[in-house]
């Protein structure tokens, strides 16, 4: 293996290779500041600009791609309240509040160090634990997917504020919406009223553009109308500075990572799941959880460190068993094999160079996106002294053409403002959108792998059950879920 590693980094310091780690870091920091353009369109879009380059170099190029992506959402997220990324959504809840309170530049710095432990972390899992843990998560059957859904929805006690009963409400909203569409089982239509533009569900995208910009931009015209004007100092420190609080933060940093790591290594549960559950757990573990949602350090740094673990972990079972974790890397798997490379055993010994020079330009990516995403967060911090007048209309012209390049259709705008509007409503009587976002997205999860779970057993509901507390998997996440619920009954009394 180490003849391996060696072998990897004498190609990975070719020029060749560096400038196509630079080139793609630059390029996804610039895709995920911009709401709508997700690492996976990014990825789509490039690889067939790497046709022409050798296979290790094209991979480096597009695994810093995904890397930088993930991790820019946050600008965006921290300066506007706008997710770049749906992975910066669980950033929101902690990172606009410190740019609201003059604290932008250390919200950038936080997200950012912590986007890269998080990362380096993760491609060190990649690196020495993949087969292992690789062959752990073929464990994961139907009852565990829909349990580690359920066990993410219990997490809205935590997110919604002061009030859990509005976020309880807002949760209930999510899964509903998520219900739109066609069943994934059955195939049969529920709520689309026979628009098209339904029958696939509710884009997930389209409905963070909606939810967090529509809001942002009405809030700014009322604010201009009504004369009254928020100034917001922007902290002028050196972002290095904040290097040493986000070091101080060990427990919270290597918290994350593993939660992001493992959430990665499950197919199809991906990075915005991964950020909520590790937010919930560093606000459960600090010592001032009543902190959390107006400006929190802690926040940031375990969303942003467990979002960016979760890309090493999805690229996991992609490079040993071929199974893409998440729909970035079912593009990424794309570009892979038409570089007539097959994940598996075969990837880690006939083109062992090329895989560990692949893994290796995962780290430069993560330490690389450090100076980028300073350098053009110092710029983009800008933003939010714009006037209102000319930043409202600029970010509903971002959201509509974000909404339309998902899927190229004009139905997905009117999408987004519908959620838009109702995000305005949610903002008006004070309820959170975040337990929104997590049952919309969970929700999808759930329902699907309730339906599969209760077909493997012919819809017996006692069998169903019993699976539930014989398997040894879910018998854990069960326990899990019990011992999360009571967190949160037991935080809810202690408010009162």
């Amino acid at each position: 293996m180490f003849e391996n590693i060696l072998l990897g980094i004498t190609l990975l310091f070719s020029l060749s290779m560096l400038t196509a780690i630079a080139g793609g870091v630059v390029g996804g920091v610039l895709i995920g500041v911009l709401p709508g353009l997700t690492s996976t369109m990014g990825i789509a879009l490039l690889i067939p600009i790497t046709f022409s380059m050798p296979p290790a170099v094209g991979l480096a190029m597009l695994g810093g791609i995904y890397l930088a992506s993930t991790y820019s959402g946050a600008i965006s997220a921290i300066l506007l309240n706008i997710p770049g990324t749906p992975a910066a959504v669980a950033t929101l809840l902690d990172g606009h509040p410190m740019t609201k309170k003059g604290q932008s530049t250390r919200a950038l710095a936080l997200a950012t160090f912590g986007s890269c432990v998080g990362g380096l972390i993760s491609v060190l899992a990649l690196l020495f634990i993949a087969p292992p843990l690789a062959e752990f998560s073929l464990r994961f059957g139907s009852p565990e997917y829909f349990l580690l859904a359920v066990f993410g929805i219990t997490v809205i006690s935590s997110l919604s504020g002061k009030d859990v009963e509005k976020g309880l409400i807002a949760g209930v909203i999510g899964l509903f919406l998520s219900t739109i569409g066609n069943h994934p089982l059955t195939g049969f239509m529920r709520f689309t009223y026979e628009i098209p533009a339904l029958y696939d569900g509710i884009p997930l995208v389209v409905s963070l553009i909606g939810l967090y910009s529509i809001p942002e931009v009405i809030d700014m015209l009322v604010t201009r109308a009504s004369g009254e004007k928020i100034k917001l100092d922007t902290d002028k420190s050196n972002p290095f500075a904040f290097l040493p609080e986000v070091i101080g933060q060990k427990l919270n940093l290597i918290r994350s990572s593993l939660i992001g790591i493992m959430i990665g290594i499950i197919p199809g549960v991906g990075c915005s799941i991964g950020g909520f559950m590790a937010y919930d757990g560093a606000k459960r573990s600090s010592k001032t959880p009543e902190k959390f949602g107006t400006g929190c350090s802690e926040g940031v740094v375990a969303s942003e460190t467990a979002n960016n673990a979760v890309t090493g972990g999805t690229l996991i079972p992609l490079l040993t068993l071929g199974v893409p974790g998440n729909p970035v890397t079912a593009v990424l798997l794309g570009g892979i094999m038409i570089h007539g490379l097959r994940p598996g055993a075969e990837l880690f010994t006939v083109n062992a160079d090329i895989v560990y020079s692949f893994i290796l330009s995962l780290f430069v990516s993560n330490i690389l996106f450090v100076p980028v995403g300073l350098f053009m967060a110092k710029y983009c911090v800008r933003l939010i002294q714009v006037p209102k007048s000319i930043l409202a209309p600029s970010i509903l012209a971002l959201a509509v053409v974000g909404s339309y390049a998902i899927r190229g259709s004009v139905d997905d705008i009117w999408i987004m403002l519908f959620v838009g509007f109702c995000g305005f409503v949610m903002q008006f009587f004070d309820i959170p959108r975040a337990p929104m976002v997590l049952g919309l997205v969970l929700g999808t999860m759930a329902e699907g792998e309730l339906s599969r779970s209760l077909a493997l057993v012919h819809g017996d509901v006692t069998a169903f059950l019993l699976q539930l507390v014989t398997r040894p998997i879910s018998a854990i996440i069960l326990i899990l879920c019990a011992i999360s619920l009571f967190q949160g009954i037991k935080q809810q009394l202690r408010r009162n």
